[in-house]
């Protein structure tokens, strides 16, 4: 009797360690610090009632398991990415001879696009006259030389151009994500919903424009500029900001047919946006801005997307990484 008594203690012993093995396989994070795992599935990307003929759906997308940041690349971590490399980034360098050959040496002096709004009264600007080339403006200078990021050190990152997202991302050992992944990540598990969050748009849940673009901001989120990350509500996963405060780059080629009819499986030749038509090697930027209102952008979607020169950056345009399980 004692040694069946001892059995079954030996028994319910081993049957609890491999229950709370099959627990702790089940619960290990497999993502590095600042990562949420996404489990991969089966989507529709795009919309079909968006009134974007890019964003027309197409075929489902498969994606499989990865990692994602949490939040947008901030401005220390892209701190400790430069001290400990000492990278220089786009905005940072002059303009090329060859690139701009009818450009002065002072035209061509470092810089970046940094958007000013109209003058108090004024009504009527010109389409994308609000962007002004403005030299000594880079990513520790967002408003020109005379500007710093000091007090918004947990502010993302902006002035960044697609190569400065790749260095940082093989720095860091990450990627850039696919148009895909960072789409899917976006639903937050809500699959043809309008917004990350639901149907109906809310000024509360995301850092973007309220009012009249360009003209004024009435600031009912509390913000005119950027906000530090995860200072709204995060999505169905975890994820903060993927409506509003910073654009996103993306790995992948614009093309405007749909989202589905290019991605990074595609070539640079492929790539093509009527609206900038004079420019063939555009990239996919996703999630919209604090700079995106009802009146004129509207891209604060999971299925909005816009196309930018990778060599481009700008006050209102970021990014965040992803882990490729397989890597």
């Amino acid at each position: 009797m004692r040694f069946l008594i001892l059995l079954l203690i030996q028994v319910v012993a081993l049957i609890s360690l491999f229950t709370n093995s099959s627990v702790l396989a089940v619960t290990v994070n497999p993502c590095p610090p600042g990562m949420i795992l996404i489990s991969g599935g089966t989507f529709k990307m795009g919309a079909d009632n968006s009134g974007f003929v890019e964003e027309r759906t197409g075929e489902n997308v498969t994606v499989s398991s990865f990692c994602i940041d949490k939040y947008e690349v901030t401005n220390a971590q892209f701190t400790e990415f430069v001290k400990a490399t000492k990278y220089v980034t786009v905005a940072e360098r002059p303009l090329s001879k060859e690139q701009f050959p009818d450009l002065s040496d002072k035209e061509r002096l470092p810089g970046s696009l940094v958007f000013e709004m109209p003058k108090p009264g004024v009504r009527q600007v010109q389409l994308l006259s609000w962007w002004h080339w403005t030299p000594g403006t880079n990513w520790q200078h967002p408003f020109g030389s005379d500007s710093s990021i000091i007090g918004k050190e947990n502010h993302p990152v902006v002035h960044i151009a697609y190569k400065d997202a790749l260095a940082y991302a093989q720095w860091a050992g990450k990627s850039l994500p696919t148009e895909a992944q960072w789409e899917y990540a976006a639903r937050g598990g809500l699959n043809g919903a309008t917004y990350t969050w639901g149907n109906q748009y809310s000024a509360k849940k995301a850092n973007t424009w309220q009012g009249i673009f360009p003209f004024f901001n009435t600031k009912t989120d509390g913000y005119v500029g950027t906000a530090k990350v995860g200072s709204f509500p995060a999505n169905g996963y975890g994820l903060y900001d993927m409506t509003g405060n910073v654009w996103e780059w993306t790995s992948d080629w614009f093309n405007h047919r749909s989202p589905t009819s290019l991605t990074s499986r595609g070539s640079v030749k492929q790539s093509f946006d009527p609206k900038k038509p004079t420019e063939t090697a555009l990239h996919v930027i996703k999630g919209g801005s604090y700079l995106c209102a009802p009146n004129y952008c509207s891209r604060y979607r999971p299925a909005a997307r816009e196309s930018e020169s990778p060599d481009t950056g700008t006050t209102h345009i970021g990014f965040r990484l992803v882990k490729n399980l397989q890597d």
